[in-house]
């Protein structure tokens, strides 16, 4: 349930960010490029995360799937082709991580309680299993309790992102520059 680029063998900091609500306006269970309206600052955001020396790893819960709105092979789909859409404005992302599962689900095989799920901490989990991460360094920028939620369970620090006030370079720029000084 993971796309990933080449992975380095010295430990990096990780930027993890949640995809709808950070990256992406949530518009409610996006699962294609022609729903996908990007958040201010989101290119720029993974650029500077890039130039910073931090791995970007998206980390998203898409209980689209269990619900049986759309299949796991959309969701793939669509982070290639954010991937893609970042990659053309000079910002990578080196990893997407995703829980298909919802315990209220209507598909019986994503119908589970399970760690991947935020709050639970299975993609971080994953994600540092495939990577060498710098966890003291390391931070989960999400929107949702439950993203703060599984930064704290997984030992990093949480920063609540909020479109509506501000850019996500321009929190981004802040979390570095708290960094530098």
């Amino acid at each position: 349930m993971a796309t990933i680029s080449a992975a380095s063998n010295a430990a990096r900091p990780a930027a993890f960010l949640d995809r709808d609500g950070v990256l992406n306006v949530d518009h409610g269970y996006v699962h294609r490029p022609d729903q996908i309206t990007w958040n201010a600052g989101a290119a720029e955001a993974v650029r500077l995360l890039n130039t910073a020396g931090y791995l970007v790893i998206v980390v998203t819960n898409q209980s689209g799937v269990a619900r049986g709105f759309y299949d796991e092979t959309a969701v793939k789909e669509l982070h290639a082709y954010m991937r893609e859409e970042l990659a053309r404005n000079g910002a990578r992302v080196d990893a997407f991580y995703y829980c298909p599962h919802h315990p209220e689900g209507t598909v019986a095989a994503y119908a589970v309680a399970c760690r991947c799920r935020k709050p639970g901490i299975g993609l971080l989990e994953r994600a540092a299993r495939d990577f060498a991460i710098d966890r003291a360094r390391s931070v989960l920028i999400g929107d949702t309790d439950a993203d703060m939620e599984a930064a704290r369970a997984f030992g990093i620090a949480g920063l609540r992102f909020d479109a509506l006030t501000e850019s996500l370079a321009t929190l981004v720029r802040r979390l570095l520059g708290a960094q530098a000084g």
